[in-house]
This record gives C-alpha cells, structure tokens and sequence, in this order.
C-alpha cells in the first residue's frame, strides 16, 4: 500500500497502520479526534476541542473549527488530523457527517492554497470479533 504522506493530501483517506511512526519519519504532526461518542453537533465539538487540544474559547460552531484547522499560528506546515472510528461515525450521523466532511475539505483546500499540507485521515478499530 502506498504511504498517504507520499502524496498531497486528497479528501478524507485511510489512515496507515502505525500511524504516528509513519507521520513522524515525514514530519507531520498528528492529531486525533476520537468520534466514538458523538451523538450531536455539540459532542462533535467537544471531540475537536478535546483532540486539538483547544481552549474554552473555541467556538463550537462549523467557522470556528473551520479558522482552527486553517489557522498557520496554531497549525503546523504538516498536520494530519486523525478521525478515531470515523466509519461508524458517517453512518450513524448521516447529516452531521455531511457537514463535517464539508468543513474539512473546504479546510483542506484552503490550508494547500497556503502552501501547507492538511490530511484526513479515517482510524478504525482494531477488528473486534465480539462486533459481528
């Protein structure tokens, strides 16, 4: 499998196995935000200022994390942002992921007008038999 950070980033794409070891040998910085739990737009919120370590005044709105995810002061050149059990997320929150992915993507592109590289990348669990 080819390693995502060999490429642009490109949309939301999978995350590879031993991710912070493969980040750090291409010195991106990485942040995960674990979806596990979210069952509303403010969960979503309270996971982003969680996994990007962000202080009471985020906004907890889609402009605030949009300004978060673009701001070069706060962002390193090099950031992939990890979203933990992200396919039971998307199906679960149908609408909620829609807008999710919007504000990522428009975030995605805006950081690589800047020159900067921005990744998405989906985690899942590790199989659990007791799932199926």
């Amino acid at each position: 499998m080819m390693n995502v950070f060999n490429a642009a980033p490109d949309g939301i794409q999978t995350a590879p196995h031993d991710m912070r070891i493969v980040a750090a040998g291409y010195q991106v910085a990485v942040r995960e935000v674990d979806l596990t739990r979210v069952r509303d737009k403010e969960s979503l919120m309270l996971a982003f200022l969680r996994g990007l370590a962000l202080t009471q005044t985020f906004g907890h709105n889609w402009d605030a994390l949009f300004d978060v995810l673009t701001d070069p002061e706060s962002r390193p050149p090099r950031f992939a942002l990890v979203l933990c059990d992200y396919d039971h997320f998307r199906k679960r929150q149908v609408k909620l992921n829609a807008e999710l992915e919007a504000v990522l993507l428009d975030a995605q592109r805006e950081v690589m007008a800047a020159g900067r590289q921005l990744w998405v990348l989906a985690e899942e669990p590790e199989s659990d038999p007791r799932r199926w």
